[in-house]
């Protein structure tokens, strides 16, 4: 019987989309055995920091991918936005799945424009942080780390006033209730490969390949694929506020839209460029070469232009 090791985080999104990779595997690959190997990694230990201050969201990989190298995993599965952009020798993202909504997600009780001058939001991402206070410079913002179900629970608890989350998490959980509204990717561009599932392997394993290639999606590769080279091209790490969002407008032209920021004074360069989707790569290090040239460099340094 052919068998294949899943390695993934213990969260319950984590572990949702392992059991997401599971049950597509076994419904192309009938008698295939699938078995889990849940592990906890650095990024799931340390709560207390955000992920900028402490390495990035590399933290969440580092464990899986480990165990790929040790041959104690045949495959990891990823949040393609977790996902950094350099992998390990011998390994690479094999597949990537058909993208869930890549928005983000406004979680309160209240309606955002209708929220008091100096509520308390809660995010800690630098991404988000900075286009919230483009969008309401008279928030509060406070740092949420945890799972999406440890984030809701302080948000019921009254420890915030709304909370941003990635709405494809919440609607893989059955979570979609607790949304109060949507933003639009033009108000918040979301986070590179945001909403996409990757799965890792060791790219000379043939077999494992194989098992993996029906649940490949094109459309949302060539899309990440945009995001992904806009984000290496800047030297991207979730330190600085970066982000991109690539869609097909017709059947072969992809719209790819990137932002670059500063947290310290919130100064945002924002670009968006056309072009073919066979190019979608070639895309993504044009559009950060525009940024580069308007000075994205500079804020990536943290420098005062």
């Amino acid at each position: 019987m052919k068998s294949i090791r899943i390695a993934t985080r213990k969260s319950p999104l984590a572990l949702w989309q392992a059991e997401y990779v599971a049950e597509r595997l076994k419904r192309h690959w009938p008698g295939l055995s699938v078995t889990l190997v849940p592990m906890t990694t650095k990024g799931d230990k340390i709560l207390d920091t955000p992920l900028a201050k402490v390495g990035g969201k590399g933290l969440f990989v580092k464990e899986l991918e480990r165990a790929l190298l040790d041959r104690e995993a045949d495959i990891a599965v990823h949040s393609m936005k977790d996902v950094p952009m350099e992998f390990p020798d011998g390994l690479g993202i094999i597949v990537v799945c058909q993208r869930e909504t890549p928005n983000d997600a406004w979680v309160s009780k209240t309606a955002f424009t209708d929220l008091p001058q100096g509520a308390e939001v809660g995010t800690s991402s630098l991404r988000r942080k900075i286009q919230l206070r483009r969008l309401r410079p008279d928030l509060t913002i406070r740092d949420l780390r945890g799972n999406v179900g440890t984030r809701l629970a302080k948000l019921e608890a009254g420890d915030y006033d709304g909370i941003i989350l990635a709405a494809a998490g919440l609607k893989r959980l059955g979570l979609e209730a607790s949304i109060h509204s949507v933003f639009s990717t033009e108000d918040f561009i979301p986070a590179v490969g945001q909403g996409a599932i990757g799965v890792e392997a060791r790219v000379d394993d043939a077999r494992v390949a194989n098992l993996l290639a029906p649940l490949h999606c094109a459309e949302t590769a060539d899309l990440v694929s945009a995001e992904r080279a806009f984000n290496a091209r800047l030297n991207g790490g979730c330190q600085v506020p970066i982000a991109a969002h690539a869609v097909l407008s017709e059947k072969d032209k992809l719209v790819l839209t990137g932002m670059v920021g500063r947290e310290s004074d919130g100064k945002i360069l924002r670009e968006r460029i056309e072009g073919r989707r066979g190019e979608a790569e070639a895309m993504g290090v044009a559009l950060a070469e525009l940024l580069l040239k308007q000075g994205a460099d500079d804020l990536l340094k943290g420098i005062t232009l």
